[in-house]
């Protein structure tokens, strides 16, 4: 098949090295997001997608708007068979969703119907599932809502982090974006079923609400949203009148007496009450600093402050 690719950060870059790895079938253009400005020197850098599409020669395309009526026109004229979509960042219009002789497919990283939208990885951890998986869907308007053509699921470990997961998760979305195009190739279209209306929810784009650690909450639900924003953007807190992001923690036993909030600190360890049991802090990163042990950063306090 013809295969027009859309996709932007590594979560869609490991696809499209499946795709190019397989070779069973043709990719006639690749869809991406600008070069933007990253770093301290805010140079401009491409998106991993471009990076891989460029080693492997392929016709590159990065409009400012994918909807663009010339745009357009000029995807039409790459006559592809069907558009992948994988985390491309942009919201396709029907035009676009329509253009393919066999439509448009996309990577989802949640078990759909469950977590439609911009971070399923993070609030599927936050939530405590105890499984995720990706879902090789039709493209619809709707919002993550498109027929379902196949699911992976893998458990979510105790010790699974926003990084580990979805690592786990763009491998496994590469195998069945595969395993559909390789079934759609054979039967001359994509057999799917429409998503139930029961256990619809919405992973909302991670913003700075998300990112303060209230004490007023159970140890293990913090915990979670430690693992939840590790590495980036990082659970935030000021202990120790110091800006901290929190990148691993554990959940303790509480000692008696302490109320949510208290801070229980000594040269090795560093724990704060939670509304149930405590969190200790394992590792952290002060703010202008890079990340340390805890160790490492009670060391370097004041003795009159650890």
């Amino acid at each position: 098949m013809k295969i027009l690719f859309a996709g932007t950060p590594d979560f869609a870059a490991t696809s499209l090295e499946a795709l190019i790895a397989h070779g069973g079938h043709q990719i006639v253009g690749v869809l991406t997001q600008p070069d933007r400005r990253a770093g301290r020197g805010r140079k401009l850098s491409p998106p991993p997608v471009k990076v891989i599409a460029e080693q492997a020669a392929l016709t590159v395309l990065q409009p400012a708007s994918a909807r663009d009526p010339e745009v357009i026109e000029t995807l039409r004229a790459l006559d592809a068979d069907v558009m992948v979509v994988v985390a491309y960042g942009q919201i396709l219009n029907q035009s676009l969703i329509d253009l393919p002789r066999l439509g448009t497919i996309n990577v989802h990283a949640s078990l759909l119907p469950r977590w439609r939208g911009a971070a399923p990885i993070q609030r599927a951890i936050m939530a405590g599932d105890s499984e995720t998986g990706v879902c090789i869907m039709q493209v619809v308007l709707a919002l993550d809502a498109g027929p379902v053509i196949l699911c992976s699921k893998t458990p979510i470990e105790s010790h699974d982090t926003q990084l580990t997961l979805h690592d786990r998760l763009a491998d496994l979305g590469a195998c069945a974006l595969v395993e559909a195009l390789e079934a759609a190739a054979l039967s001359g279209h994509f057999e799917s079923c429409p998503q139930p209306e029961a256990g619809v929810t919405y992973a909302h784009k991670i913003g700075p609400d998300d990112l303060p650690l209230d004490w007023q909450q159970p140890a293990a639900v913090l915990e979670r949203r430690v693992r939840a924003l590790t590495p980036r953007p990082g659970a935030s807190a000021t202990l120790l009148q110091t800006d901290l992001k929190i990148l691993e923690a554990r959940v303790v036993e509480a000692l008696p007496g302490t109320q949510p909030g208290d801070v229980q600190v000594d040269r090795q360890s560093l724990r704060v009450r939670c509304a149930q049991d405590a969190l200790e802090i394992l590792t952290l990163k002060p703010a202008g600093k890079k990340a340390m042990p805890v160790q490492a950063f009670l060391n370097g306090l004041p003795a009159k402050r650890a």
